[in-house]
């Protein structure tokens, strides 16, 4: 697993389909189309390992789904 930053993270599930919603504080919230799945995003210089699994599970993914859309280079 990748050490990504906040701005990588959103950037990767942009790509997926997500919108930025707002940001409160150090949080950027994102939503899925209808609004019912919410992710809280901390717009850190680095996103714990745990941090990141559990906003993949969230979203309903899996890390290899989410790896394709974040693949560097």
């Amino acid at each position: 697993m990748w050490v990504l930053s906040g701005k990588e993270v959103v950037r990767i599930f942009e790509k997926i389909g997500w919108k930025i919603a707002r940001q409160k504080g150090s949080h950027i919230i994102m939503i899925k189309d209808d609004g019912a799945i919410t992710l809280s995003i901390p717009n850190h210089k680095e996103i714990a390992k745990g941090t990141l699994r559990s906003l993949i599970r969230s979203a309903g993914l899996t890390f290899s789904e989410f790896e394709k859309y974040g693949k560097r280079g």
